[in-house]
């Protein structure tokens, strides 16, 4: 195969600039105080006063610094240089604590020390990762004795359409790792990039699957129809910071929760 993580690599270190720059991330608004955490993953996080939390591909920090604003002692993970190293001119500039990890998020275990009370992961994350045992395995190794690992990602059904949602493409389960070449990106659509990229698609039935068997037990799972981010090729605004694909508003599960307790 292909060296997946050098080719993702080199396009999240690409979009960095241009994610900085967009409506999207809005890092001005954010920087005088508004939170980039949304209503689906707060009541989730409930109290993190104190707690010490660990926050997996990270990107370049905002959620994790919105985080450090609500009084967690925060580490952020990305396996993207380029997206690390902003995160710590942030975090110096806005004088928010918070310590940040360049590596792969498979060598999690090897990277951060101790164990962690909360462990924190949110919206397209997993399907940059060809599997997911080792992923479990690690967020279980780094997880005290009753901490938590709240989970928020995208619904495994909307990446088995093409991007118009006018039918199936792709496989709802992991199969071959799917190559494509990207123009723009999520944040900024006539953004002048290009690269290519290496994704998976993985069922909710994998997941359950890779936490069960790294000895977590679910506390909470729930799906909804609305995704907080305009990420669609037709976007439907249906409430304030809530978006659906044109023509398929409450139709569909746009993105699901996951809470799991280590025992």
């Amino acid at each position: 195969m292909k060296n997946y993580l050098e080719i993702n690599q080199s396009l999240w270190n690409a979009r960095v600039g241009t994610h900085l720059k967009s409506d999207f991330y809005n890092v001005a608004q954010w920087k005088q105080g508004a939170s980039s955490l949304t209503e689906i993953e707060l009541p989730l996080l409930g109290k993190i006063q104190d707690q010490r939390l660990l926050h997996l591909q990270c990107h370049f920090g905002q959620d994790t610094l919105s985080l450090a604003r609500m009084g967690a002692k925060v580490t952020g993970l990305d396996f993207s240089d380029q997206a690390i190293a902003t995160a710590r001119v942030l975090s110096q500039e806005l004088q928010l604590p918070a310590e940040f990890i360049c590596g792969d998020v498979y060598q999690t275990r090897a990277l951060f020390q101790g164990e962690a009370d909360i462990i924190f992961s949110s919206y397209g994350t997993i399907g940059w990762l060809p599997e997911l045992t080792t992923w479990a395995n690690n967020i279980a190794a780094c997880l005290r004795p009753g901490g938590r690992f709240v989970f928020v990602e995208f619904h495994p059904f909307i990446w088995a359409f093409d991007n118009a949602f006018s039918k199936i493409e792709y496989s709802y389960f992991n199969g071959d790792a799917i190559v494509e070449n990207l123009n723009g990106s999520y944040a900024d659509k006539q953004a002048d990039l290009n690269g290519e990229c290496i994704s998976w698609n993985h069922s909710l039935g994998e997941v359950f699957a890779a936490v069960h068997q790294a000895g977590l037990k679910i506390q909470h799972f729930q799906e909804y129809n609305f995704s907080p981010f305009p990420i669609f090729e037709r976007n439907t605004k249906i409430a304030e910071q809530r978006w659906a694909p044109e023509g398929l508003e409450g139709k569909v599960p746009l993105v699901y929760s996951l809470v799991v307790e280590k025992m």
